[in-house]
Parts: C-alpha cells; sequence; structure tokens
C-alpha cells in the first residue's frame, strides 16, 4: 500500500507478518494465501504491503540461496505483494506458547544477532521493489536492560560497527541501500529515546537509526514531537514506523486489567513518573510484566505494552493510546519531507486477546488486519498523504 507525502516522497505501509507462524518456505506462501491475499482483496487494491518476519534459519537459507531469493520474489509478485521492510526482533518461534524474554536472544553482544540482521538486509536487497528507494530492518534496542554493563556496551558498540560496514558490502554488491533500525522497547537497554541517544547517536546515519514502535513510544510517556527533535539532534534517523498502540489504564482499574493478563508474552507496565526518572525501569513506577504490576499495586495512570487493534480500542475504563500514535505521524509527516517512508501496521496479539476479542478463524484475523490497515490510511490521509495508484483505494 503505497501514499505520497506532499513532498513527493512515497509512503508505504503494510502489516507485519510476525503476528503468524510460519517459519519455513512453504508455511510462509501458505500464510501469504491464507491472510495477506484476503487482506488486500478487502482493501480493494491491486498492492498491499507486508513487513515480513523471517526466522533466522529461514533467513540464512535466503541469503546463501539467490535462486530461492527470486523464487520468493517471484510468489509475493504474483500475489500482488511487495516488501520495502523486514521484521528482525525476533530470532525464531515467535508465536510459540511462551516468549516473554525470549524475544531478547541473541542480542546485539553476539555474533548471532549480526550474521541474522545480515542475512536479513541480502534476503531485503533482492525481494525490494525496482523502484523503492531503499529498504529496512528492524531489530531489538541492543539487549534486555539485565545485565548491561560498559564491557556489553562495548560489545554491541563493536558489533553495531560490524553491521554498518556490512550494509555498506550488500550496497555495494546489490546497488540496494538497506538501514537498520533499532527499536527502543520498556525494559530494555534503550528504552527511552534519550537512552538511544546516548547509547546510539554517532552510529553511522546513512544505515543505521531508529524504528519507533507508537505503542513503545506512550508507554515511555513520552512527547512525540520532543521525542522525535531528541533522535534528530543525535543524529538518529527513523527508518521505520511500528504503527501501534498500547493499552492505557487509569488509576482504580485493576479488574479491568485483569482480564488481559496472558502467558505468551511481555507485557511491560509503566507509570506516568517513568518519563521524568532518571531509570524509567525503576520499580516505583514500573513492571515488567501486566501481573507483576497488578500484584504490586502499581499506581496508575498505567500504559502497558500490549498491542491491540487500532481500530478497536478495549472496553473502558480502558482506552489505547491513539492520540499517541496521532501526535506522531502528524510530527513525523508535518515537515516538506517526510520523517519516514516505512510504516507497519504490528498487532502481533491477535492471538492472545481476551477470548471474546479473539479472531475465531482464519478469515477473522485476515478482516481485522484489514481494518487495521484500513484504520492507519485513513489516518495517514487525514493528516495529507495521499493514496498512491489503485492500491490504495480511499
Amino acid at each position: 500500500m503505497r501514499l505520497r507525502h506532499a513532498g513527493g516522497q512515497t509512503v508505504h505501509l503494510g502489516y507485519c507478518t510476525n503476528v503468524h507462524p510460519a517459519e519455513n518456505l512453504a508455511g510462509i506462501l501458505a500464510q501469504l494465501d491464507t491472510y495477506a491475499v484476503p487482506v488486500r482483496r478487502a482493501l480493494g487494491g491491486d498492492l498491499l504491503g507486508l513487513g515480513l518476519w523471517l526466522a533466522a534459519p529461514m533467513a540464512a537459507a535466503l541469503a546463501a540461496d539467490p535462486a530461492l531469493r527470486r523464487g520468493l520474489r517471484a510468489e509475493l509478485t504474483a500475489r500482488g505483494l511487495e516488501v520495502v521492510t523486514l521484521n528482525g526482533f525476533p530470532y525464531a518461534a515467535f508465536q510459540a506458547p511462551v516468549v516473554k524474554h525470549a524475544v531478547y536472544h541473541p542480542d546485539w553482544t553476539t555474533p548471532q544477532r549480526l550474521a541474522y540482521t545480515l542475512d536479513l538486509a541480502r534476503v531485503l536487497a533482492d525481494l525490494l521493489p525496482d523502484d523503492a528507494a531503499r529498504g529496512s530492518v528492524s531489530t531489538l534496542p541492543l539487549a534486555w536492560r539485565d545485565p548491561w554493563d560498559a564491557g556489553r556496551a562495548d560489545a554491541a558498540r563493536r558489533r553495531l560497527d560490524e553491521l554498518a560496514a556490512g550494509l555498506a558490502g550488500v550496497e555495494r554488491d546489490t546497488g540496494r541501500t538497506v538501514r537498520v533500525g533499532f527499536e527502543p522497547e520498556p525494559g530494555c537497554a534503550v528504552e527511552s529515546t534519550a537512552q538511544a541517544a546516548a547509547l546510539l547517536g554517532g552510529a553511522d546515519p546513512g544505515r543505521l537509526g531508529i524504528c519507533l514502535d507508537l505503542a513503545h513510544l506512550a508507554c515511555a510517556w513520552e512527547e512525540p514531537a520532543a521525542a522525535l527533535a531528541r533522535l534528530s539532534a543525535a543524529g538518529l534517523p527513523v527508518v521505520k514506523v511500528q504503527v501501534s498502540a498500547a493499552i492505557e489504564a487509569p488509576a482504580g482499574a485493576t479488574d479491568a486489567l485483569r482480564r488481559w493478563v496472558e502467558p505468551r508474552f511481555l507485557h511491560q507496565a509503566r507509570g506516568a513518573g517513568c518519563a521524568h526518572a532518571a531509570d524509567p525501569a525503576d520499580p516505583a513506577h514500573a513492571a515488567d510484566d501486566l501481573d507483576a504490576a497488578l500484584d504490586a499495586g502499581l499506581p496508575g495512570p498505567l500504559r502497558v505494552h500490549y498491542h491491540v487493534p487500532l481500530h478497536a480500542p478495549p472496553e473502558p475504563p480502558l482506552t489505547a493510546t491513539l492520540p499517541v500514535l496521532r501526535a506522531a505521524l502528524a510530527a513525523l509527516f508535518a515537515g516538506p519531507v517526510a520523517g519516514c517512508d516505512h510504516l507497519d501496521v504490528e498487532t502481533y496479539t491477535w492471538g492472545v486477546l481476551p477470548e471474546a476479542r479473539r479472531p475465531r478463524t482464519d478469515a477473522e484475523l485476515a478482516a481485522g488486519i484489514a481494518a487495521e490497515l484500513a484504520f492507519a490510511r485513513d489516518e495517514l490521509i487525514a493528516i495529507g498523504l495521499a493514496p498512491l495508484g489503485t492500491g490504495v483505494p480511499a
């Protein structure tokens, strides 16, 4: 799905396939037929963007086999699908029965994370549409915060230097530019834009930057325009945006929040005080999972890292952080040049929503994803972006 910014820049909007569990090529092609093609048809267009998730073994196999890459691109094209961005945050098994802290391993102190990310860059260079300006890969914000010390920070910095050099090599070999965006997330070494500036500032701005997840930004209680200004001052471009919303709960909403506790994913909770604290993970206003926050009696209001469908916020007294989403999009696209050209809707939690909200069939999941994309598209049109071609009817 493509839109045009007033400055003439093409903006790509798609949905992230980490909501689906397939990790081999046959499974990936099956999920395209089961979900992506019906989503495209539901939106009435002839082109749909995907933020493709490839588990590490599949990425390695594709990176080693040019014919396999050509075959995957042909399969995507035949279905009216295009890929300008890959999600390289989960390494594998992202829809396993229990994920929790496993999603942060291997981290950026390890050669495995570097190899995986460069594999993704090589794959993406061959999947990019011929007219795409560049590609992007999102990745984790270095590591979970514990343990984190000067030694691990130095190791990560060396990996980032190797990453920038590897991306330069991909560009020399293929003629295509691929950038990597580090995605600040609650509980990680890089949780806030201030931590991003401190730990990632000075990295190669032509190849490394930030993946701005709008649910994560909301959970950090950051003001979007100020956060973007902070990243710009640190020389960190926003290479990708995850268009997502978190849960917001007023004080005293314990019973309503209990219905959202589930065992698969980590749902970090943050009180408003984290925005001004020296340590945003201070237990006075932070907990690493929703049940822990409720058991500790963490005072509200709270924002919870639980991606909720954009078009279907939770029932009162809970709300979704859509005001943060709208403010961030407005700030990104207010200037003469678009602040980012790769946007993904990323609700990977459909399968763990409270049962009454959970899709019961594949068709219901596809319809929900299509509704989210329509919501995001309409928000972008409302702030001045224009649909491009027949792929994005308004």
